[in-house]
């Protein structure tokens, strides 16, 4: 094991933005900032019910995931065209560049954009070509997972993959999203078996605000590698153990779950307690546009409000790769590539 020699609080900061990272809980329409939302509104002539930008803004006083989820699929409605897609996903890609985010896997929602009549073929071919230009570019390699919209039916669900596989090439998995409560994962039981026997990532949001039998059902009934969320787990002894003894994965998402009332405060949050019990945790930004901030502000705000230091910062970045679906090859060069950063460090240190 790898052994992190402590790093001075005044360069903390610093190492977290510049340490090697994967991203893998972003929802890229929750990139979606305000002022492209302006942007796309005017040129696609889509009406939306604010005046400005600020406006907007003031209006992310969230007192729950519902109270999100509204203003979330008003932004997304301005999505028409192929070129939206690509414009939204590259501005993204622009700012996890300069938190020195290496590899993302990012969750798109085809269900928000093909109600309203906006083809996949848009969807996909937006988002992909996005992702090669971030790679030709930026250096950040990326993948998409196709995320069935929770409230919707399960035939919903399946109508969705039908239109998305002859774009299988462009998405690695498919997830579960959306309003958690009252929609627990055994609904799609049948549509995640399908993708399964597909050769598809299975992942899904699980015990956000949803109970620790989410997370149960996610795992036994969904089969899935990943957990979205999971804090709620925290709550369950047995389900703790089985988390660490299993290494599956829980991308958490700090900044999201302050914003939604999860926790009352970053001081409050269980990360760090997840960590310390083995847990394959990771740092993620969920909707940064909409949350107060991206990956790097995440870990900035995190790690202040708990008191963390280097090795939290060491751990959180190694599972980041390591919960990835990259290849044991590119995990492999990116722990490499995480030691070295950490070397720097020590050595400027001293």
């Amino acid at each position: 094991m790898y052994k992190v020699h402590p790093v001075a609080p005044t360069r903390l900061p610093e190492l977290l933005k510049k340490m090697p990272k994967a991203e893998l809980h972003i929802h890229i329409e929750g990139s979606l900032e305000p002022e492209l939302i302006f942007e796309l509104s005017k040129k696609n002539n889509i009406a939306i019910p604010y005046k400005s930008v600020d406006e907007l803004r003031a209006a992310y006083a969230f007192t729950n995931l519902q109270s999100f989820l509204d203003i979330y699929y008003a932004g997304a409605s301005v999505l028409i065209t192929e070129d939206d897609f690509y414009a939204m996903a590259y501005a993204y890609f622009l700012k996890a560049a300069k938190d020195h985010v290496v590899h993302a896997e990012l969750f798109f929602d085809p269900q928000t954009h093909t109600v309203r009549g906006v083809p996949m073929a848009y969807v996909m071919g937006g988002l992909s070509r996005a992702a090669k230009d971030a790679e030709k570019n930026l250096g950040i390699t990326s993948c998409l997972i196709l995320c069935f919209l929770r409230h919707l039916s399960e035939e919903d669900a399946f109508k969705t993959l039908e239109e998305a596989l002859p774009y299988r090439e462009h998405f690695i998995g498919v997830g579960l999203d959306s309003s958690e409560v009252g929609h627990p994962p055994e609904k799609f039981a049948k549509v995640f078996a399908k993708c399964k026997t597909l050769g598809l990532k299975l992942v899904a949001h699980a015990g956000e605000e949803g109970p620790p039998a989410y997370i149960w059902s996610a795992l036994d009934t969904l089969g899935v590698a990943r957990i979205d969320h999971g804090v709620q787990s925290i709550k369950d002894p047995e389900l703790l153990k089985r988390l660490a003894a299993e290494r599956i994965p829980l991308t958490v998402c700090p900044l999201s779950n302050l914003k939604l009332k999860v926790f009352s405060s970053l001081a409050e949050h269980n990360i760090a307690k997840l960590l310390e019990q083995g847990l394959c945790v990771t740092i993620n930004s969920d909707d940064p546009a909409y949350f107060g901030g991206y990956i790097y502000e995440n870990f900035l705000q995190t790690f202040s409000a708990l008191g963390l230091g280097a090795g939290e910062a060491y751990a959180f970045a190694h599972n980041s790769f390591e919960a990835s679906f990259m290849s044991v090859a590119e995990k492999e060069k990116c722990f490499h590539a995480l030691k070295v950063c950490f070397e720097s460090f020590v050595e400027n240190d001293a």
